[in-house]
């Protein structure tokens, strides 16, 4: 399986990176972060990092085959962009990419309040098979201190893109 992690705005980072470093071993694993992020990253840490102005890179074809893709976290302006089908960076491009070869995108908008705007670009989105998941948690799954709370943020998003794991307490009953 190939999956992207890309990580645009700059609150919350930090979720996208655990998502990231969270990703099996078997997962052929990619990340793009945008300018705005303000995450200092280099190709020497391992990772397979991009540029978002690097629109040559593998994510912007779909002849790839990247499986599916997680944008966590999702900024409004990036969110818009794709609802839009602005293809003006490798995110976006990626994301357009996902969505016209029907393959799984999950997008982790990080507002709040959600404005009636960004709410329409949400359910257009949402028609065409995105996934949304804000970061929104759930108080079941023993969440003791934020390192709980962010395995179980990233935990569902795994869910959502067909990723088994072990990162928070599932519901019993």
């Amino acid at each position: 399986m190939k999956i992207l992690i890309a990580i645009s705005g700059g609150s919350g980072v930090e979720l996208g990176l655990k998502a990231y470093e969270n990703l099996p071993e078997n997962v052929e694993k990619h990340l793009v972060v945008s300018d705005n992020a303000k995450v200092v990253a280099s190709k020497e840490s391992g990772k397979n990092i991009f540029k978002n102005s690097e629109f040559w890179e593998k994510p912007a074809s779909g002849s790839y085959g990247m499986d599916a893709m997680l944008i966590a976290p999702c900024s409004m302006n990036t969110l818009a962009k794709i609802a839009c089908g602005i293809q003006d960076n490798l995110i976006t491009r990626s994301a357009a990419v996902m969505i016209k070869e029907k393959k799984k995108l999950v997008i982790a908008p990080r507002e709040m309040p959600f404005d009636s705007i960004a709410l329409e670009n949400m359910l257009k989105l949402s028609n065409l098979g995105v996934v949304i998941a804000p970061p929104v948690l759930a108080y079941y799954s023993d969440n003791n201190n934020l390192d709980d709370m962010e395995n179980f943020l990233v935990g569902k998003w795994f869910d959502f893109l067909g990723i088994e794991n072990t990162l928070f307490k599932r519901w019993n009953g």
